[in-house]
């Protein structure tokens, strides 16, 4: 019975012999990717430097081009190639690709990635996500996303049959409830913001920027990112309906530091919606005092430049210590307006005024229930009344 051939990108047994001048030659058969069986062979200067020098050889082999990922790419190796392919397709965010590139190199290639792909089990990973949920069930969700994304690359080159991340624990967060501000809930807040602009503090004095922030998310649902990249040419102030027109988001990046996005977080983002009067006039009361700059912006630094949303973040974080409204955050004013839109009209309107491409996405995470179902007992109180129909008859 003739011998079955050797699988694609391996290689049979490895033999050695002496060769001239006390040297010694390894040698064996690979199996190339186009199917055809092919003779290797390294020399050296002893057995055991002979066949280090052929499997070296074979690794390389192993590796042609366009195959660069393999059983015995190591997971430190297959993070680079996947970063890298994803910054030269363009289609990911620069700042989510630093992301994923921390999660890897703080929560899992510390872990796993000396390990090839061939030892890369379910099991094995499956144990660091455990371990991970220990510390943060947010950690152990970023790690498995990238761990599947990144393992699906190997998926594709054939490297391995299936990806061993796809089989490990299911993340499981506990959901919590969507909280929402109420009225006087705003009252309080607006009064918070007006002590921190008006405290004494060392540097410049603080400007109106956080308050006129705050009160243009609650008058649109904007993300804080598309109120920062505002830019007055994205207003219509005088028209019978006062709009604005969300097209961008503000984005800081190494090395490239803080700019103006000409796009928004995605294709549903991009929206106009209408001012309430409060949001209208203080906007035209911005216009008429404020100092032009070369951006266009609406809220711009004391250097013209766009703020970060980190900043922001942080003022706003200095703002709300000790006032109980700790867990208020900018997302919160998101819900807010969320809830508020679709106890008035409808959660589908609600989605489109936050720019959301599912309205379900809303339902589930921006709107709150209302402490209280609405009043339907005149609507139940039919159910005694046809009772009592058919006693009397």
């Amino acid at each position: 019975m003739a011998r079955p051939p050797l699988p694609l990108g391996t290689w049979g047994t490895v033999t050695t012999e002496r060769i001239r001048d006390g040297r010694y030659r390894a040698l064996t058969r690979f199996r190339d990717h186009d199917g055809k069986t092919r003779r290797v062979t390294a020399t050296g200067s002893s057995k055991a430097t002979a066949e280090r020098a052929l499997r070296e050889a074979l690794a390389r082999r192993t590796a042609t081009a366009g195959e660069l990922i393999t059983a015995e790419t190591r997971l430190n190796d297959l993070a680079n190639l996947w970063i890298t392919g994803l910054e030269a397709e363009e289609r990911i965010e620069q700042t989510t690709i630093n992301e994923y590139r921390r999660v890897l190199d703080n929560l899992v290639l510390p872990s796993v990635g000396g390990l090839k792909l061939r030892e890369a089990t379910t099991g094995r990973l499956d144990r660091l996500l455990l371990r991970l949920r220990d510390q943060s069930v947010n950690r152990q969700r970023k790690a498995k996303v990238v761990l599947g994304a990144m393992l699906d690359v190997a998926v594709r080159h054939d490297a391995i049959p299936t990806n061993p991340a796809r089989g490990t624990t299911r993340v499981h967060r506990p959901k919590q409830e969507t909280r929402a501000l109420r009225v006087e809930d705003l009252v309080a807040i607006r009064a918070a913001v007006r002590q921190w602009v008006t405290t004494d503090r060392p540097g410049p004095r603080a400007t109106s920027d956080m308050a006129d922030i705050i009160d243009l998310m609650l008058a649109t649902g904007c993300r804080i990112g598309e109120i920062l990249a505002l830019r007055w040419s994205d207003l219509d102030l005088d028209g019978d309906l006062p709009v604005l027109t969300v097209s961008g988001t503000i984005k800081t990046e190494t090395g490239k530091g803080t700019y103006r996005k000409p796009t928004p977080k995605t294709d549903a983002s991009r929206r106009t919606v209408v001012l309430p009067r409060f949001a209208a006039e203080l906007l035209r009361v911005r216009r008429e005092f404020a100092t032009t700059n070369e951006n266009d912006a609406v809220f711009a630094t004391r250097n013209g430049t766009w703020h970060q949303v980190v900043n922001v973040e942080r003022r706003w974080r200095q703002i709300r210590k000790d006032t109980g409204y700790e867990w208020v955050t900018p997302h919160t004013f998101r819900k807010t307006v969320a809830t508020l839109i679709s106890e008035a009209a409808t959660s589908e309107l609600a989605s489109r005024q936050l720019g959301h491409s599912s309205s379900q996405v809303t339902r589930d995470h921006y709107i709150a229930r209302p402490p209280v179902s609405a009043d339907l007992s005149e609507v139940l109180q039919r159910l005694a009344e046809s009772d009592d129909a058919d006693l009397d008859s």
